[in-house]
């Protein structure tokens, strides 16, 4: 267990910076941290697989790449000037939406994404 708790997302975004690379450009900045949050969520995907399906227990490195994948979320959060802690209260709030008596089959088949759906 980490001796250091973070109390609150913004606090989380803070010390992401202080450890990120400094970039010239913004756009390799983002690119950097598109393309990272995506290695991370396969790394995530590869040690489930190597867990279950190979009886290879992986299981601390699906918790350390979480860790990963969320850093480099909070760092698109912070090239975008987002408060993390909203972005993750509007997902709650489109959720609830989608899903006002919680999850089910019926309401996951929707037709199509609407990105923009309110």
């Amino acid at each position: 267990m980490a001796k250091n708790k973070i109390k609150k997302l913004r606090e989380y975004q803070k010390l992401c910076k202080q450890t990120a690379q400094k970039f010239r450009s913004r756009e390799k900045e983002i690119l950097t941290w598109g393309l990272g949050i995506c290695g991370e969520a396969g790394d995530v995907a590869g040690c489930i697989k190597k867990t279950f399906s190979h009886k290879n227990d992986q299981i601390s490195g699906i918790r350390e790449n979480i860790g990963d994948t969320l850093w480099y979320a909070a760092m698109i959060c912070n090239f975008f000037g987002w408060d993390l802690d909203e972005v993750l209260g509007e997902n709650i709030e489109k959720l609830k939406k989608r899903y006002p008596k919680g999850f089910s089959e019926k309401d996951a088949k929707r037709k199509g994404i609407d990105w923009n759906e309110k």
